[in-house]
């Protein structure tokens, strides 16, 4: 029986009573499925699951999402390895806050991380709950950011000579495969606030390293309303910091959650199998 423990944060719950190496029943997705919507980051501590139950866990919530900038695993064409090698000396991956792929027209609507090897210290993922912080938001900046509408694009991090440009990764010897390309350079716009896809409720949805400006604003502008909204939604009372162990999966919601990564774990070998959960047409 699945039983949700939640969190003592602004969002997340730990979820027991649960085999993930086993087919799960109608019920038990219905179950963890009203959980995410509720929590937003699923824990599911101690489950030893190969990639095929990754897999099969991923496509029961959705499609698999398509991560344009990483190489799979050998083997597998949707799932990706979050690595750092213990002696690698590349800026750590993924440390300022995002949602996945936002700069996608449909981005994913969740993602599937589970953990391998684990560091004894360093490595903690931190949540913001989005929902929460425009809920919060001061009315006047609530104001515009309900009118916004943000160009994004992956240009600066993906392009040819964005941060994981070519050749640049290779050269410094990072261990994660990823791929640029001018694919990268493309532009999508999406609401600053956006209804969540299947309950209704809204939450803001930036990526500062993503979000090139606003529609109908000049640069200087964008990036003033861009950094207040920044400096608001980021704030402690919205943050939930995850600590990770070995053969535990998290999965959370990309349109209600940012997250990043934190290092400290210097010294120590880090890997975890990512998926993507695409919306289900």
């Amino acid at each position: 029986m699945v039983t949700v423990t939640p969190i003592d944060a602004p969002c997340g719950a730990t979820i027991t009573g649960v085999d993930l190496t086993q087919p799960l029943s109608s019920g038990d997705v219905e179950a963890i499925r009203k959980a995410w919507l509720k929590h937003l980051v699923l824990v599911f501590p101690d489950q030893p699951m190969s990639d095929d139950d990754l897999e099969r866990f991923t496509l029961c919530f959705g499609e698999f999402g398509h991560d344009p900038f990483f190489d799979p695993i050998d083997g597998r064409t949707n799932i990706a390895a979050i690595q750092r090698n213990a002696d690698e000396t590349t800026p750590l991956f993924a440390e300022n806050w995002h949602t996945d792929w936002s700069f996608q027209e449909t981005p994913p609507i969740g993602t599937c991380l589970l953990g391998l090897t684990i560091p004894p210290q360093g490595g903690d993922t931190y949540f913001a709950n989005q929902q929460l912080a425009y809920e919060q938001m001061p009315a006047p900046l609530k104001a515009e950011a309900d009118s916004a509408i943000a160009i994004h694009s992956a240009e600066t991090a993906y392009a040819p000579d964005g941060m994981y440009g070519q050749g640049k990764d290779e050269e410094q010897g990072r261990s994660m495969r990823i791929r640029s390309s001018d694919e990268a350079r493309l532009k999508t716009r999406h609401p600053m606030v956006r209804p969540h896809t299947e309950t209704g409720k809204p939450a803001l949805y930036s990526t500062v390293g993503y979000i090139q400006g606003f529609e109908g604003m000049d640069k200087s502008a964008s990036d003033d309303l861009l950094l207040r909204i920044y400096h608001h939604q980021t704030q402690d009372q919205f943050v939930y910091r995850h600590k990770w162990q070995p053969n535990m999966l998290v999965m959370w919601d990309n349109r209600a959650v940012l997250h990043k990564a934190s290092g400290g774990y210097d010294g120590h070998d880090r890997l975890l199998h990512r998926t993507t959960i695409a919306e289900r047409l």
